[in-house]
């Protein structure tokens, strides 16, 4: 019998403080296989963005570390690293809110992606071209100063500078943030697009559990600071009580796990 591949990431069982009192994640363990989009749902304060931190170690900018466990990408322990050892080996996170630099063009914010680059101009130019072909619309848009394009294109310019990196994992969080439900599937369709030909692995925190769990393969759901419950991405979208909570589809409106008295909590959920 041949042995499980082991994850490309692997976070085991972290705990993360804040201004060393505030406990945010607890006990956290999930993993990413090479080649997959994994989601990591829940509402606002759950502890998705702060997951994503950890994994590109982006926390200590907000006072933050991880106090326990460990966090493992591609055999190689990487929660002590710095950002950019993690960039150079494909790890890039595209945060929360876009944050493009909106002095510079499209082009030039593009192309800040590829700072860490050593192949050569050529290469850049080579992927610049190709992050064009998925985002058409930011070549028609690439002599623009980002601040004066669409929330969309700002989001398209985020993901095609990361893509800039040459990343083999993608962190994206909040993409559908304050985006029209078309430009949410369409960027969505590009991540897929992205998965399936270029084979970039992604871990995406999203609320939009609809739309995350259509394009995922393996999805975890997060409760203050916890993963509540995890498996595949058709299994979730198909369990009642994440229908129920998440989809909105009981026909009362959203709830509370609070007020689903017969929501069957994983025995760890309580300890």
């Amino acid at each position: 019998m041949n042995a499980p591949n082991p994850a490309f990431l692997s976070v085991n069982n972290i705990e993360v403080i804040y201004n060393h009192v505030i406990l945010v994640l607890k006990g956290v363990s999930l993993s990413v296989q090479e080649g997959s989009i994994v989601a990591l749902l829940g509402g606002n304060g759950a502890g998705k963005t702060t997951t994503l931190r950890a994994v590109s170690s982006l926390l200590k900018g907000e006072r933050g570390e991880v106090t326990k466990g460990s966090v493992d990408y591609n055999g190689e322990r990487v929660d002590a690293m710095t950002p950019a050892d993690l960039v150079k080996r494909g790890v890039v996170q595209v945060m929360e809110g876009r944050h493009c630099f909106g002095h510079l063009t499209i082009e030039e914010n593009l192309r800040t992606g590829a700072y860490t680059r050593t192949d050569g101009k050529a290469a850049v130019e080579e992927t610049l071209e190709k992050v064009y072909n998925y985002f058409p619309r930011l070549k028609t848009r690439r002599n623009s100063q980002a601040a004066y394009t669409s929330g969309g294109e700002q989001q398209m310019c985020a993901i095609g500078r990361a893509l800039m990196a040459k990343p083999k994992l993608v962190l994206l969080d909040e993409p559908s943030m304050g985006l029209a439900p078309l430009i949410v599937e369409e960027v969505f369709e590009i991540v897929k697009d992205l998965n399936t030909k270029e084979r970039v692995s992604f871990l995406l925190a999203e609320q939009n559990t609809m739309v995350a769990l259509r394009y995922a393969d393996f999805g975890y759901i997060m409760e203050n600071g916890r993963i509540v419950m995890e498996g595949a991405a058709r299994d979730l979208a198909s369990n009642e009580d994440v229908k129920e909570f998440y989809l909105g589809l009981a026909g009362e409106g959203r709830k509370s796990f609070r007020d689903i008295k017969h929501y069957r909590r994983r025995k760890r959920w309580l300890s």
